[in-house]
């Protein structure tokens, strides 16, 4: 009986008098039945030895459990000695003579499992070695993880492996209407448990997830891809009339564009715009209107322009840019009628900012035929206009032109030329509107009209120019006039005066000028000889070192100039630094310890030794082992390039290491680090002063290295390094290039990583690197200076830092920053190369703030290069003009107004972006006028520049 006083059937034995016991029990062939481990559990009864008197020699206490796998059952030709022991097993808890007179047994179980199983089948066996003991129940089994549902996946039923600790990889199927996003897997563990899931799927598009499975989406709403996410109602507009849809239809008259995404709602066309005014003023007319009063639900409005011309009252009429091909504003825009004239010599109607895509609600229409009518469209128009089939809906208005000046002059011809004087002769103008009073003739000499040109004035259509230079190229130019005023000149017409005749003397003319000569050369020298006896001459200024030359051996001898060679150019990288560097014995250095590493290896402190000189403490950059052959070379050409300069705020090269190894580049030992990491750790502690001062110093080296024609293209505080009495020098010559003697050159590097927050926009758009864009970096590094280390840019990405400096945005002045540093600053960022400063203008204005201190407290105080120093305060403020005309009046410029207008600068807004071409195509020939204008629009601008908070547009 068990301990529940239940009866059970049991296999027993007892033979414990007997010495070398050896009992088996062996069980039937078991089917494996996939399974690769098993579990056996075995419950047996065990009397204690102690309990039995005169077996102390011969009882044990324990049995021997054995395994033997076979494809097949062979019955009993098992050898004893073909078995395979699993373990020896002990009782827990024992009986003795009173458990067994109330015929109560103390029960034990114990478990074994065995695996690997690799036959189809298996047997057990018990082996008992003199133990009284009794089995009462053998179960066999094995474990598995039963099939589950997880992440949208279906994991089947599978067999734990044959390991304890292994676990078996099952990938799950999708359920329904889902698809993978990422494999599903799971692992069964040992014990017959499923471990964390990775991986899932998801709903297919037009389903959603419901409680471990698929299900579609219901009418009125949709889902337009695969994912986690619920399907969404239709948006306004549309609508779905089956399940399970991916996208909901527009309904009647509306559309989705081709670029809207599914979840868009879907818009219409636009209605008319509406208030159209108009404004004729000669042969232009300015157009307004007003904005639809329904835009159809989007914000992607534009408008279009339809010009038609009239021939009269219930006339025919036409497009009136047919066969001429309309133009549009921008450059070529020009005065006196505008546009560019085509080969019949009618100049094309143009369209001002352009005729199609117009964003905002007004045109401006030029070169319109005088006394004409003219009907124009203005159509509304948005992305899915025309996905409509009703036209787009258009307002209109008609108008007459006023009288106007001629059209150009075509035709001319030369008729006559001679050694001083051309005969022109031309056609009237195609288009004269008017009874041309005159025409005026302009010329002067070719590649000369900026130094001086001549104007002569015709009645008819001929007109003799005399008083020219003979055998002299004159471009020359024919406008018409009329009481409406001058056309525009005709196109440049290039004529050649014939050659002049030369003179001949007879023997006594020529006898005469040589005694002539001869006569003034005496007296000429009679003169010197005079003043050097008599009139305090001084040798000693004839032999100044700094104005004389020394003529040896037929040779001229020039002072000593450095030129700067570049290593690059050697076969040889070793070449280069033996000619450039001192090779220092590597017995000479002792290095102390490491403070950094970079691109080549590590950077260690340590001291070098001279002969007959205390040590002095050096900066070591060692080449790593296993360096390639680029490596090294890159690496020598740095030591190549430091040993050539020779600058207080340049980096100073001590020496190489080349004949032992490591490799290593020695300089002058810098206390205080990076520039970057210096600022920071001393946060608000210095003067404006003492950081100006730190500015100087850096402008100073780059205005050597640029003297020496040479591009850095890293400047950044980070490779500005700083000595313990606070001096900055510029160091890190990896990424730099050399220069050729073209002062434009820029280097173009064929790959590598640029710092795009200090680097020039055209050196990252092409790669281009000159002075100007070194110039670009310093004005980023005066940058860090004032905001003491802060990073350019903050926490923006590079793509969106390349962003916003194309679109016009300069980093805002750091606090306490004065308006002369950041507008120095905003010079240095100018998107034109060619107008920022040069490192020597930067060193003469900081020089200015130094000397200057009270500059520096203001914080609105300007000071643009190029200007008065740090800028008269009693220049206007041009942008708080309400007006083109008002600005104009100011400047005392007044007479221009009808060429801005005319030429469509209709705001302050388009005035600030002029250049001096755009002023010359306005129809403004004089140079001081010019002039005038373009300094007050860049004083303009920079006034602009000031006042924008918190960052700076330009």
């Amino acid at each position: 009986m068990d301990e529940y006083f239940s009866p059970i059937h049991t296999y027993q034995v007892c033979n414990v008098m007997s010495p070398s016991q050896n009992n088996w029990l062996r069980t039937g062939w078991i089917p494996r039945d996939g399974a690769r481990r098993i579990y056996i559990e075995v419950k047996f009864t065990l009397r204690d030895c102690n309990s039995m008197p005169g077996v102390l020699g011969t009882c044990k206490e324990t049995f021997n459990l054995y395994y033997y796998e076979s494809d097949r059952a062979i019955g009993t030709a098992i050898r004893e000695t073909q078995f395979t022991k699993i373990d020896t097993i002990a009782a827990d808890e024992s009986f003795t003579g009173v458990d067994l007179g109330v015929r109560r047994l103390k029960l034990n179980t114990e478990v074994r499992g065995v695996g690997p199983l690799t036959r189809r089948g298996f047997y057990l066996a018990f082996q008992d070695i003199g133990a009284c003991i009794a089995l009462t129940s053998v179960r066999v089994y094995y474990k598995r993880c039963s099939g589950v549902g997880r992440n949208l996946a279906v994991f089947t039923d599978v067999v734990t492996g044959a390991d304890s600790s292994s676990l078996v990889e099952v990938r799950g199927q999708c359920v329904d209407h889902a698809e993978e996003r990422d494999t599903p897997k799971m692992y069964c563990s040992a014990e017959g448990e499923w471990l964390v899931p990775i991986g899932r799927c998801i709903c297919s598009a037009g389903f959603e997830e419901h409680r471990e499975s698929c299900i579609a989406c219901e009418v009125g709403f949709y889902k337009p891809m695969a994912g986690d996410g619920l399907c969404g109602r239709c948006p306004l507009q549309s609508h779905s009339e089956t399940r399970a849809a991916l996208y909901c239809p527009c309904d009647s008259s509306h559309y989705r564009a081709l670029t809207d995404p599914p979840a868009a709602p879907c818009t219409s066309p636009p209605t008319a715009p509406v208030n159209m005014i108009s404004s004729v003023n000669g042969t232009s007319v300015n157009l307004e209107w007003g904005r639809p009063l329904d835009s159809g639900g989007r914000s992607d409005l534009l408008y279009s322009v339809l010009c038609q011309k009239c021939s009269g009252e219930g006339g025919q009429c036409e497009d009136c840019t047919a066969g001429m091909g309309s133009t549009s504003g921008g450059e070529g825009m020009g005065g006196g009628g505008g546009g560019t004239v085509d080969r019949s010599g009618v100049v094309p109607v143009r369209f001002v900012p352009r005729q199609s895509s117009l964003t905002e609600p007004w045109v401006t229409v030029l070169n319109l035929v005088a006394h004409a009518n003219y009907t124009f469209r203005i159509l509304a128009m948005n992305a899915v206009t025309h996905l409509s089939n009703e036209p787009a809906p258009f307002i209109s208005v008609n108008i007459t032109t006023n009288q106007a000046a001629p059209s150009q002059v075509i035709a001319i011809r030369q008729e006559n030329a001679s050694q001083n004087s051309v005969t022109l002769q031309w056609h009237e103008p195609d288009q004269p509107n008017g009874v041309i009073l005159e025409y005026d003739i302009k010329y002067y000499e070719k590649d000369k009209e900026q130094q001086s040109y001549s104007t002569l004035k015709a009645k008819g259509t001929t007109a003799l120019v005399s008083g020219l230079k003979p055998g002299t190229r004159y471009i020359f130019q024919v406008r018409a006039r009329t009481s409406a005023g001058c056309g525009r000149f005709s196109q440049n017409v290039e004529i050649q005066t014939g050659k002049a005749i030369p003179l001949r003397y007879d023997t006594m003319t020529i006898i005469w000028i040589c005694m002539v000569l001869v006569s003034g050369l005496v007296t000429f020298l009679a003169i010197v000889i005079c003043r050097k006896r008599h009139c305090g001459y001084s040798k000693a200024f004839q032999d100044s070192d700094e104005e004389k030359m020394h003529y040896q051996n037929g040779h001229v001898s020039f002072p000593d100039v450095r030129f700067y060679i570049d290593p690059h150019t050697y076969e040889d990288p070793c070449q280069a630094v033996h000619e450039f560097a001192r090779e220092i014995e590597a017995s000479r250095i002792r290095i102390e310890k490491i403070i950094g590493s970079g691109e080549f290896g590590e950077v260690c402190y340590g001291q070098m030794r001279l002969p007959g000189k205390r040590d002095i403490p050096v900066a070591l950059k060692t080449l790593k082992a296993g360096y390639s052959d680029k490596q090294r070379r890159d690496f020598l050409a740095e030591a190549s390039i430091m040993a050539q300069f020779d600058h207080p705020n340049v980096i100073h090269l001590e020496g190489v290491v080349t004949r032992s190894k490591p490799v290593m580049i020695i300089t002058e030992y810098m206390e205080n680090g990076s520039l970057d990491s210096f600022l920071r750790k001393h946060d608000g502690q210095f003067t404006i002063i003492q950081l100006v001062g730190v500015m100087r110093g850096i402008a100073a080296g780059m205005t050597y290295l640029a003297d020496l024609g040479y591009i850095h293209r890293d400047l950044a505080a980070r490779n500005i390094l700083v000595n313990s009495n606070m001096v900055c020098k510029v160091s890190d010559f990896g990424l730099s290039r050399v220069l050729e003697d073209d002062p434009d050159a820029a280097y173009t590097t064929s790959g590598g990583k640029i710092p795009i927050r200090w680097t020039a926009p055209e050196a990252i758009a092409y790669r281009k690197f000159s002075s100007s864009s070194d110039v670009w970096s310093y004005g980023v590094v005066m940058w860090e200076v004032m905001s003491y280390g802060e990073r350019p840019y903050w926490n923006l990405t590079n793509r969106d830092v390349i962003k916003s400096v194309e679109e016009g945005y300069r980093l805002p002045a750091p606090m306490g920053c004065s308006g002369a540093l950041h507008t120095l600053m905003l010079d240095c960022w100018q998107k034109d190369r060619n107008e920022r400063p040069r490192f020597c203008q930067i060193v003469t204005v900081l020089d200015k703030l130094i000397r200057n201190p009270e500059h520096l407290k203001s914080m609105d105080t300007l000071c643009r290069l190029g200007t008065p120093p740090m800028m008269d305060r009693s220049i206007p403020d041009f942008s708080s003009c309400s007006s083109v005309d008002e600005w104009l009046d100011t400047i005392k410029m007044g007479r221009y107004k009808d060429h801005f207008a005319a030429g469509g600068y209709l705001t302050l807004g388009h005035v600030i972006g002029m250049n001096q071409g755009d002023i010359h195509r306005l129809g403004v020939t004089l140079m001081g006028h010019q002039k005038k204008i373009m300094t007050s629009v860049q004083l303009m601008r920079v006034q602009v520049l000031n006042r924008s908070v918190p960052s700076v547009h330009v």
